[in-house]
């Protein structure tokens, strides 16, 4: 017997056996050689037998997949679920679930304060329990006008929790505050793969902290879903570098496609920082590379186009149409106004879209627009910075900090891929909200949540393992006192909301830095709580911000995380004016609850020229009927009986609400109303189908003058209800400005609960 093995390498083990003639016979075949047969046949033994050669990457590499054992038996769910990974410590189980079970307290804790949240897409969830049709397609209403502006598939969640358990505001938001669970779950599923429980652990809290990912994890809009599923596909293409393996890299090309059929071309923002990752650091030959991203794409228009290919191909007289196009067209809904409009500001139909993009291109760079400051510092100004940026700038700082640990490691270091797989992902969807001219809310900024917690994690744990370099220590002390400082900022934007909570952060942040630095000099005790120290001011400002936005009821299209007086997003600052060269533009703040911002009736106040407006609160020259309603608010309280404006929906009185639903089923809709918004109130009020005409903005084609005559001498309409929408904006259709102005040339108007109404069958 004899063995080699050179550094490095597996043990090789060779034996001689003496065999005898017979075994000769038996093995030989004709014309073979005895030295054929008896030559040693090499057995290899792979670990745990032979110890792994050192490596710059060895460690997870070198452990046993999640949940099997060091002899590769796949261990029990009951297990995995208790125990969790073998090699992990007894204490991260108990720490994951307690971390999952207070995300879902701090997700659902009086989930049904906010109503219907969003009454837009929970008139279309309501929509969907009556209507098979309307499920697919994604209808505003269940007589199948016109369809929300975003795909169906967004709401499919939502519509199947209503449908099992009835259309309430729990059966609505319990399945988004879910999702929020979730979401942390696979972020430290996806960051513990390959690292430390640690690094899983504060990667997850970071994401579950984060005010905007609590806002719209407790939110009806379709953000919390395409969130969900890009982390998902994180995932996939993490277990996908692992081995190159095809079948896992499609799956994340399947899920991207998915997340598409939420927001459209929002899902696809990840995708470059994917195919960079993958193929940089997958371990497999370049062009298998090429070919397996080759075979993702196919994945990703598969699972993306079915249902927009459905939808084009379904004659357009039988199904509703596309609400947000002025064309009745999904591809023109995908590419404009939910696509490359958003990046320039030409979206026809919207509001004050092509007025954003000409006050951006007028600014340049860092110019503003009706929806922030065009440039980096968006995403750190006063609409913005409150909702996530509060560990952008650690996040960005572990970044460079991963990227110059692995600069010498092979090319496929799973720790560089990482840092490019979650810094690729953070940087693009953050260059696109930060420089986009069109409609930006700040909100959309939840897609960046679980890359800044999974950076954070990755990159804080690893400094943290090197502590003992001065370098290190350094790092880990200017992220935590940067951190610190950055929560102070953000919090004294809210100056009268807590103060003693700015202190503490920056007293925790400086007494955190100083132990880090000093290290040496403390016993392992002392850093420990350094340790905790740096964790504190970092997650502080965030948490008490996030509690925050738990407390409050949301409502409106344009939420905003943080307490009551906080900056909102996309409209009034603390003091209900608008930031920068806006303010004062769009009225002042109404009464009620804080954060519904109903502008002055007939239009928009301002000085001459602002946005074509006219002072003492004209009508703008260029956006008919003024600005009617909350533009801009995020309060819960919608303005009694009138239309809630474009935003915001009506709370109908009773008084309406029984003359709405007398004879109710006799009509195709009870009611018509100008805008989804000012439409989903009534609709949501009486559970019957309400007409939106003109869609989400009041300016889509749907339906024409003569197509609502039609209904009209049909009797399928029974009231018109006055007000709300804008009717035009931005070069849309006037096909409802039309239709008012038809129904109070031809009908009597009356008032009931402070709302005018047109009865269409008299």
């Amino acid at each position: 017997m004899s063995s080699s093995r050179a550094p490095g390498e597996p043990l090789r083990v060779t034996e001689t056996l003496p065999l005898g003639p017979e075994a000769c016979i038996a093995t030989c075949a004709p014309g073979s050689s005895a030295a054929a047969v008896f030559s040693p046949a090499p057995i290899t033994l792979h670990p745990p037998f032979v110890e792994a050669p050192e490596s710059p990457t060895a460690g997870p590499d070198d452990l046993p997949p999640p949940g099997e054992d060091g002899r590769g038996q796949r261990r029990p769910l009951p297990t995995r679920l208790v125990r969790g990974r073998p090699d992990d410590p007894p204490w991260v189980r108990p720490a994951l679930l307690t971390l999952l079970a207070a995300t879902g307290l701090l997700y659902l804790w009086d989930l049904g304060a906010s109503g219907w949240a969003n009454s837009f897409y929970s008139a279309a969830v309501q929509a969907s329990t009556k209507s098979w049709k309307a499920f697919f397609f994604g209808s505003f209403d269940a007589s199948n006008l016109i369809t929300v502006d975003k795909p169906a598939i967004s709401l499919w969640p939502m519509d199947i929790s209503a449908r099992l358990f009835g259309v309430n505001a729990w059966s609505i938001l319990v399945p988004q505050a879910l999702m929020g669970v979730a979401t942390v779950g696979l972020v430290y599923a996806t960051v513990r793969r390959w690292f430390t429980p640690a690094a899983g652990l504060l990667a997850g809290a970071v994401t579950a902290l984060t005010p905007v990912a609590v806002l719209m994890f407790r939110y009806n809009n379709p953000d919390a879903f395409l969130v969900l599923l890009l982390t998902a596909a994180t995932y996939a293409v993490t277990r996908a570098l692992e081995r190159a393996s095809t079948r896992w890299l499609a799956f994340a090309g399947a899920l991207v496609g998915f997340a598409f059929l939420t927001k459209y071309l929002q899902a696809l923002l990840v995708v470059p920082a994917f195919a960079v990752v993958y193929l940089v650091a997958a371990p497999a030959s370049f062009w298998r590379r090429v070919r397996q991203l080759c075979m993702a794409a196919a994945s990703v228009v598969v699972a993306g186009g079915w249902w927009v290919a459905t939808v084009e191909l379904w004659p357009a007289a039988s199904r509703p149409y596309i609400g947000g196009s002025q064309n009745n067209n999904v591809l023109s809904l995908i590419f404009g106004y939910n696509g490359f409009g958003r990046i320039t500001g030409n979206e026809t139909g919207s509001v004050t879209g092509g007025l954003a993009a000409r006050a951006g291109r007028a600014g340049g760079p860092g110019g503003a627009s009706v929806w922030g400051h065009i440039g980096w510092s968006r995403l750190f100004n006063v609409q913005f910075g409150g909702q996530d940026a509060w560990l952008l700038p650690a996040a960005l700082a572990c970044t460079v900090a991963i990227v110059a640990m692995t600069r010498r490691a092979p090319r496929t270091d799973r720790t560089r891929a990482a840092g490019l797989l979650w810094g690729g992902s953070l940087l693009v969807s953050g260059a696109v909200i930060s420089f986009s001219q069109g409609i930006i809310h700040p909100y959309y900024t939840v897609a960046l949540a679980p890359a800044i917690g999974a950076l954070v994690g990755v990159g804080g744990t690893a400094l943290w393992a090197k502590r003992d370099r001065l370098s290190s220590r350094l790092t880990i002390a200017a992220v935590a006192l940067g951190s610190g400082m950055w929560a102070a900022v953000l919090l004294d934007r809210t100056p009268s909301w807590h103060p003693w909570i700015r202190t503490t952060v920056v007293a925790v942040a400086v007494v955190a830095a100083i132990a880090v630095v000093v290290g040496p000099r403390l016993k392992r005790l002392g850093m420990v709580f350094a340790g905790v120290g740096c964790v504190a001011a970092a997650l502080l400002g965030p948490t008490t911000y996030s509690v925050a936005t738990a407390a409050q009821p949301h409502a409106g299209a344009i939420p905003s995380a943080g307490p009551s007086g906080a900056s909102l997003g996309g409209g009034p600052g603390p003091n209900g004016r608008i930031p920068g060269p806006l303010a004062g533009r769009f009225g002042s703040r109404g009464q009620g609850i804080p954060g519904g911002f109903p502008g002055p009736p007939g239009g928009v106040a301002g000085p001459p020229g602002a946005f074509g407006g006219a002072p003492n609160g004209a009508p703008p020259a260029n956006v008919p009927n003024g600005f009617p309603g909350a533009v801009f608010g995020r309060g819960v309280g919608s303005r009694p009986g009138g239309g809630g404006g474009l935003l915001g929906s009506p709370n109908p009185s009773p008084t309406l609400v029984r003359l709405l639903e007398t004879n109710a089923s006799r009509y195709t809709w009870v009611a018509a109303a100008v805008g989804s918004n000012n439409a989903a109130g009534y609709q949501l009020a009486t559970g019957d189908p309400v007409m939106s005409l003109g869609g989400f903005n009041g300016s889509d084609p749907a339906p024409t003058l003569a197509q609502f005559q039609g209904d009209v001498a049909a009797r399928k309409v029974h009231y018109f209800i006055g007000g709300g929408g804008l009717g035009v904006a931005n070069g849309g259709s006037s096909a409802a400005r039309q239709i008012t102005t038809w129904v109070e040339t031809h009908f009597t108007s009356t008032t009931v609960g402070g709302v005018t109404v047109y009865d269409l069958t008299s």
